[in-house]
């Protein structure tokens, strides 16, 4: 009834019943799942250790992630499906879109982050992955394995005889828009369902975009007609595939806008071949393969957008390219790092031998009994993606005494390194050598961050500390070069009242005031009170206060 009110022109409903009987098997060590099975993981960290068991037990096992384009994703249930393994480790992925012939489904863990909390599936999530197992006529099991504990009775009967509570609120969003402006665009979005078992979206991305772009002014200033939000809204609703912060995903959509509203109207093709450039690079590791695919789609659907480039059909082609090629050889490394059917002689040795030899080559890489285990970035230990994962603190205590040596080196050498030696990040890491080796952290004074020490435990506290307090000397030398005025005008002594007000927000606001807001304080100031803050570097623009001296390109 519910239906039929929410889709009053609905006549008929069509329902699938389930043709096999799906069985609680219990719970199952991972080494002793029968063949075919599905184990299912909510985090790739659970998902790789628990392959890597697999593979090491078992022969392989293929990987299935949210994270992993559709071509990389379907080269994996390929392999599954062929019977080249006959294991497969997924996230809930596995429980949308995928048809295998799974005969058991395991969950290693029944807790998953939704993007806000951690937190236990309900039974319907939990019957949507589970019911993976069987096929058409062919009976299916489900269970437990790995950190899970055992289900409930009342759970198991559910999942068994598929009896779920009822959907009582569905997610809307109006779609009735008003685009005559970008004020309007927004009211008519936040709009409040009107009918009874409907309840207000969460704002998606697109959405959050909109308010972003809203908040720019420079942006606001090139949308003016109807015409302009319409192209605004197509431009908001760029999929954020990237997913590194809602305020990146803004700021790109914000570039695109720039570009489709001035010049010729396209984006410039100059930078879009510099966009697809950062991703057309086949070295690294699974993780940094799949970013790299993530962003590589997101230019990819730019591309396919009508009007947004003077060339559309040879980008397309540029972009899906280098999408194919990423998601290939993505799909060898999971292969060849997941589906090795010989053991791992080094694992075996490692766990049956104690205090083996352990050495270090002059380009940092560590090796136990002549094999490379992982290599010293910076002062810290970085395992070799082939023998990582869970044998991670196995492979440490193995070459222990080469890495403790090492560390405490390079630890003394960095101490009493040259400040040219040493780099300030966009990103606030002090990088050494290349390599990270200290972040800028915030502490009690705004423009005096605390330097903290990246290294390996394996450090020594004694040699931390002089590390840390080598950095911290270098990250204080380095900001007051750059912003020294800024720190003096914030830290000033000897100002009071208005004086002392107007220098902190000046301060405040990194060095550039708007003289609306506080003109009237400024037409109270004093000569004498404006000397002071021209000694403290500070000119009086007819628009601003400013620091001269914070507009150097540095």
């Amino acid at each position: 009834s519910s239906i039929s009110t929410m889709a009053p022109k609905s006549s008929t409903f069509v329902t699938r019943p389930r043709l096999s009987k799906l069985t609680y098997a219990g719970q199952k060590k991972l080494s002793r799942l029968p063949r075919r099975s599905a184990i299912v993981a909510f985090s790739a960290e659970m998902v790789y250790t628990v392959a890597e068991l697999i593979r090491r037990q078992q022969g392989g096992a293929a990987v299935v992630m949210g994270a992993l384009s559709p071509r990389t994703r379907n080269a994996q249930v390929a392999l599954y499906q062929s019977g080249d393994v006959d294991y497969i480790v997924a996230t809930d992925a596995i429980g949308m879109g995928l048809n295998m012939d799974v005969d058991h489904v395991a969950f290693a863990s029944t807790r998953k982050f939704d993007g806000f909390q951690f937190r236990s599936l309900t039974p319907a999530e939990l019957g949507q992955v589970a019911g993976r197992a069987g096929r058409h006529l062919n009976d299916g099991t489900f269970g437990v394995s790995g950190e899970a504990e055992p289900f409930e009775q009342d759970v198991i009967d559910r999942l068994e005889n598929h009896h779920f509570d009822s959907v009582r609120v569905l997610q809307w969003r109006n779609r009735d828009l008003d685009v005559r402006s970008l004020d309007t665009l927004r009211k008519s979005l936040g709009h409040l369902p009107r009918q009874e078992g409907l309840t207000r979206a969460q704002n998606a991305a697109d959405v959050e975009a909109l308010e972003a772009i809203c908040r720019d002014e420079s942006v606001r200033n090139l949308v003016a007609s109807k015409e302009d939000v319409e192209r605004v809204w197509e431009a908001c609703q760029i999929p954020d595939y990237r997913n590194i912060s809602p305020s990146e995903h803004a700021y790109l959509v914000g570039r695109v806008i720039t570009f489709l509203q001035t010049g010729k109207g396209y984006i410039p093709e100059d930078w879009f071949s510099q966009q697809l450039a950062h991703c057309d690079n086949i070295e690294g590791g699974i993780d940094t393969l799949s970013t790299r695919i993530s962003h590589v789609r997101t230019w990819t659907f730019i591309a396919n957008r009508s009007g947004w480039l003077e060339a559309p059909l040879y980008w397309q082609g540029r972009a899906k390219e280098i999408e194919d090629r990423l998601s290939d050889v993505l799909h060898e490394r999971l292969t060849h790092r997941f589906i090795d059917r010989k053991t791992s002689v080094l694992m075996r040795r490692l766990a049956k031998k104690e205090g083996l030899m352990s050495s270090v080559e002059e380009d940092g890489v560590i090796a136990v009994e002549g094999e490379a285990v992982g290599r010293i970035a910076g002062l810290s230990f970085v395992p070799d993606p082939a023998v990582a994962g869970s044998e991670t603190r196995l492979l440490k205590t193995a070459a222990v005494q080469a890495l403790t040596a090492e560390v405490s080196a390079r630890a003394k050498s960095l101490s009493v390194t040259a400040d040219t030696e040493l780099k300030l990040s966009r990103l606030g890491f002090i990088e050494w050598q290349g390599h990270a080796v200290g972040r800028l952290a915030a502490a009690d004074a705004r423009y005096r961050p605390r330097a903290e020490v990246i290294a390996d435990d394996a450090l020594a506290p004694a040699e931390r500390e002089l590390v840390r307090e080598r950095l911290q000397k270098f990250a204080d030398r380095h900001l007051e070069a750059l912003i020294g005025p800024l720190v003096k005008l914030e830290e000033a002594e000897g100002l009071e009242g208005l004086t002392r007000g107007i220098a902190y927000r000046i301060a405040e606001n990194y060095g550039v005031l708007a003289r609306e807001g506080v003109g009237e304080d400024v037409k109270q100031l004093s000569q004498d009170d404006r000397a002071k803050l021209r000694a403290l570097g500070v000119r009086f623009g007819a628009f601003t206060l400013f620091l001269p001296a914070l507009l150097k390109p540095a």
